[in-house]
C-alpha cells in the first residue's frame, strides 16, 4: 500500500471486502469515502480494480447485482482521483469538506457530463461510456 494509507482507510478497505458492512447503512457518501480510501492506499490501476471487484461483490452480497454500474463508478473513481491530484488532499475530512458536490447522489456531478438514459442503460452498467455531454 501507499505510505499515506491511515489505519482508518484499511480498516474501511478490509471492513468492506469482507463484508461486514451493512447495505442498509451504505448510501453515496459512503462510496466516495471508501473510493477515496482505495486511492489513498493503492496505485490508480490497483485501487480501482480493487474497489470495483468488491462494489460487485457487495452488490450481490445485498442481492442488488444488477445496480452495479461501471460507467457510475470509473467516472466518479476517476473524479475523486483528479480531485485528491489537484488539491494534494491528506485526509478524508478535509477532501469532503473541499468537495461537497462529489457527496451528492441526486442530480450530482455526473448530471454534467452524461445524459441521464446514458447512465440508466445497460450498456453503462457492463462497460465504461465516455461522457456524452459537453460539461
Amino acid at each position: 500500500m501507499k505510505s499515506q494509507i491511515q489505519t482508518a482507510d484499511e480498516e474501511l478497505i478490509e471492513r468492506f471486502e469482507s463484508g461486514t458492512i451493512s447495505g442498509n447503512a451504505f448510501h453515496h457518501s459512503d462510496h466516495v469515502r471508501l473510493a477515496f480510501a482505495y486511492l489513498q492506499g493503492y496505485p490508480l490501476v490497483e485501487a480501482l480494480a480493487r474497489f470495483s471487484a468488491a462494489l460487485k461483490q457487495f452488490a450481490s452480497a445485498q442481492g442488488k447485482a444488477e445496480r452495479y454500474n461501471e460507467t457510475i463508478t470509473m467516472a466518479y473513481f476517476f473524479l475523486i482521483n483528479e480531485r485528491m491530484a489537484e488539491n494534494a488532499t491528506s485526509s478524508w475530512e478535509e477532501f469532503a469538506r473541499d468537495n461537497p458536490d462529489l457527496l451528492v447522489w441526486k442530480d450530482g456531478i455526473l448530471n454534467r457530463y452524461y445524459r441521464e438514459s446514458t447512465l440508466a442503460s445497460d450498456l453503462a452498467r457492463r462497460v465504461f461510456m465516455l461522457p456524452d455531454k459537453c460539461a
